[in-house]
C-alpha cells in the first residue's frame, strides 16, 4: 500500500510539471494582451511597454517560465495583474464558497440518488426502475446553464423564495446546488442501477438466495458493497471538478468562488491566476483519484493497489 502511494504521488508530481508547461503556453497563445487590458484605451505604445516591463512580460519565455517555477517551488504562486495581490491569498478567499458548494451539490446528489440508482437495480422492470431511468435520462440530457435559468425563473422571479445571487447563507447554494447536482444525480442513479444489475447476477448472489437469506439483506449487505465502487469513483470525479472551480454557475449566481475567479482572469488575460488554478485542478484531481483507489480497495478487498 505504502509503495503504491509513493508511486502514485511521484507521477502526481510529473502530471504538476507537464500541467505548468501547458498552462503556461496555452494561456499565452490566447488573443490579447494584459498590459493593454490594464490600461486605458488611450494609452500610449510607450505606456504599453512600460506596463509590459513592469509585469515581467518583455521578458523571454524561458525566463518568464523559470521565474514562475522557481516561485512555485517556495510556494510564491505570483501577483495577480488585475487584483494586485497575491494569488495565494486571493485563491484562499475563495476558496470556501467553492468548498460549500461542492457540499451541497454532493449532498443532494448522494443522498438522493445512491438509495434511487439501488433501488431501481433491485426493482429492474418494475415501476421504480422506469421512474429511476427517466429521472437519469432527464437530468443527462439537461443543460446546466437551461436548468439555471429555470431554476432562477421559478424560484427567484416567480415564487420569490430564493435569491438568485450572493453567498450569504445556506439558502444561497440550493439554486446552485440542484443546477450542478442534477446531472451528477442522474449519472449516479443510472451507474449505480447498472452496478446493482451487475452484482446481483454474480454465482454468490444466487447462492445466498439459495441459503435462505432475506432479499433485502441480500441487496444490501452483499451486492450494494460490490455495486458502490463505481458510484464511490463517479463521486469522488465529480467532486474534484466542483473543487478545481464550476466556471458557468459561480458566473451564473454571482458566487465568489474559484470558477467566478478563472473566469475573470481569463477575460483579463491574467497568467499569474489563470496557472495558478489550472495547477490546483491537476492537484485536486490528482489526489482524489488516489484517494478514490485506496477506499475502493478498503470497500470491496479484490481490488489490489500492488502492481
Amino acid at each position: 500500500m505504502l509503495h503504491y502511494i509513493i508511486k502514485r504521488l511521484g507521477q502526481t508530481l510529473i502530471v504538476i510539471f507537464v500541467v505548468t508547461i501547458l498552462a503556461f503556453g496555452l494561456v499565452r497563445l490566447a488573443p490579447g494582451n494584459p498590459a493593454e487590458l490594464m490600461l486605458p484605451e488611450t494609452a500610449s505604445e510607450a505606456e504599453v511597454k512600460a506596463m509590459e516591463e513592469k509585469l515581467g512580460l518583455n521578458k523571454p519565455l524561458y525566463e518568464q517560465y523559470w521565474m514562475y517555477i522557481s516561485g512555485m517551488l517556495k510556494g510564491d504562486f505570483g501577483t495577480s495583474f488585475t487584483y494586485n495581490m497575491p494569488v495565494l491569498d486571493l485563491i484562499k478567499s475563495r476558496i470556501g464558497c467553492t468548498l460549500k458548494l461542492t457540499l451541497c451539490i454532493t449532498l443532494f446528489a448522494v443522498i438522493l440518488c445512491v438509495p434511487l440508482g439501488i433501488i431501481a437495480g433491485s426493482n429492474r422492470g418494475k415501476p421504480a426502475d422506469f421512474f429511476a431511468m427517466l429521472f437519469a435520462l432527464v437530468g443527462q440530457s439537461m443543460s446546466p446553464v437551461w436548468l439555471a435559468v429555470l431554476l432562477v425563473y421559478i424560484f427567484s422571479v416567480k415564487l420569490q423564495l430564493l435569491p438568485a445571487i450572493g453567498s450569504e447563507g445556506v439558502i444561497a447554494y440550493i439554486l446552485p446546488a440542484i443546477t450542478l447536482g442534477f446531472p451528477m444525480a442522474a449519472e449516479i442513479t443510472r451507474v449505480g442501477r447498472s452496478g446493482m444489475i451487475d452484482a446481483l447476477g454474480e454465482d454468490y448472489i444466487t447462492a445466498t438466495y439459495a441459503r435462505g437469506v432475506k432479499r433485502r439483506v441480500v441487496n444490501w449487505k452483499y451486492a450494494f458493497r460490490n455495486a458502490v465502487c463505481p458510484v464511490i469513483t463517479l463521486i469522488a470525479i465529480g467532486m474534484s471538478g466542483y473543487l478545481a472551480g464550476s466556471v458557468v454557475v459561480e458566473t451564473i449566481f454571482a458566487l465568489p468562488g474559484i470558477g467566478q475567479l478563472m473566469n475573470n482572469a481569463l477575460s483579463n488575460r491574467d497568467y499569474p491566476i489563470v496557472q495558478t488554478v489550472l495547477v490546483f485542478m491537476a492537484v485536486v484531481f490528482a489526489l482524489m483519484n488516489l484517494l478514490v483507489d485506496i477506499v475502493n480497495s478498503f470497500v470491496d478487498p479484490r481490488i489490489s493497489l500492488e502492481d
